[in-house]
């Protein structure tokens, strides 16, 4: 396949104007169309960003010119639309997560493996300077063998500052599947695949108030648990913990840190391209700053879309891809469904990490 590669995007809405932009400057790909459920808001999109159609989901699919589908709608029609551009033929990139189910999801890998096809998913702020320099240290051997992590996201929900929060608190929603794929997806990237996990979850408040514009006073059944907390054993033998919460006010512990024999990585923000990183040795009186020296440190979300198209031409694996969406998916899921058996639950799926970047790749895109 030539490049660029020509991307159609499904779904018009907050997110996805950032993909516009990226993907809009980046010289190996090009949006050609773009739909939404609101064929309003999709001539709109296109309006704004010069694309020459703006389409019904249905005809985006049917769209000769469209290489790949850009599936940005909710995450409850992940699974469908996915499904629906493998069928037409097309690669597919999911925002995160994957899908709602491990079932649709592993049901989604299998089908565009059958047909020679590639599944994308975001989140890709793992390719990003601030994680792939910490990837950079860690097998450079600067904190020695990794041997443990920990994982916090905690926060009081987005009611009070979303203007449909709704979902969040319905099945399929909560902050493991929210904000979990960052945290899972950049310690998979870091330390590799996880074996099993141990979890507790539960949900505190039994309804939430929405105090945003513009539905405030309506009050929210909460059906999800809202404060996940969680081991991790991974293949290496490195045990992890997490914490993924709409439960709690403040918080005040780092989002991401990574200890090792010799010393311990703070990671900083996985939902960021380039957050600080900061490193203490076992001899270190105190953290020290790591310069950031790879490409992608701004708002980069498409970049994983950017190195699918130099996979599907060179014939490589892509990073942001289906097999490891599915991992994070699975264990995800596992958490919750230990803390209802009270078991270990062992994941059936196992996945390679992604290589490392370099540190000026796809300059060439960015010039």
């Amino acid at each position: 396949m030539a490049l660029p590669l020509r991307v159609g995007i499904v779904g018009c809405g907050n997110i996805s104007g950032i993909y516009f932009q990226n993907l809009g400057r980046y010289r190996s790909t090009q949006v050609v169309a773009c739909a939404d459920l609101d064929l309003g808001r999709a001539q709109d999109a296109a309006a704004k960003h010069g694309l020459p159609k703006a389409l019904t989901t249905e005809q985006l699919l049917a769209d000769p010119e469209v290489d790949l589908v850009l599936n940005l709608t909710i995450p409850n029609a992940h699974a469908s639309v996915a499904m629906a551009a493998i069928e037409a033929g097309k690669h597919v990139y999911n925002e995160k997560p994957l899908t709602i189910s491990f079932r649709d999801g592993k049901t989604l890998i299998e089908s565009a493996s059958a047909k020679s096809l590639r599944v994308g998913c975001a989140p890709d702020t793992f390719m990003g300077a601030g994680i792939q320099t910490c990837r950079k240290l860690i097998d450079e051997g600067m904190i020695g063998e990794p041997i443990a992590c920990e994982a916090h996201m905690q926060c009081h929900g987005h009611e009070s500052w979303h203007p449909s929060p709704e979902f969040y608190y319905q099945k399929g929603g909560g902050p493991m599947l929210d904000m979990g794929p960052y945290y899972l997806t950049a310690l998979v990237n870091l330390m590799g695949g996880i074996r099993r996990v141990a979890g507790f979850a539960r949900a505190t408040f039994p309804t939430r108030t929405i105090t945003s514009q513009p539905k405030h006073g309506k009050v929210i059944d909460v059906e999800t648990p809202t404060h996940i907390a969680g081991s991790m054993e991974f293949a290496s033998g490195a045990i992890g913990m997490v914490v993924q919460s709409f439960d709690v006010w403040h918080g005040n512990v780092p989002p991401l840190i990574i200890h090792g024999t010799e010393g311990s990585l703070l990671v900083g923000d996985p939902n960021a391209f380039g957050d600080t990183v900061q490193v203490r040795l076992k001899g270190d009186s105190d953290w020290r700053t790591i310069d950031l020296v790879h490409n992608f440190a701004e708002n980069s979300r498409g970049v994983g879309v950017l190195d699918m198209a130099h996979g599907i031409e060179e014939g490589r694996p892509h990073r942001a891809n289906g097999d490891l969406a599915l991992h994070v998916l699975e264990a995800m899921h596992a958490f919750g469904e230990s803390s209802e058996s009270g078991a270990y639950r062992v994941l059936e799926t196992s996945v390679v990490r992604p290589a490392a970047m370099a540190k000026s790749e796809f300059s060439e895109d960015l010039s």
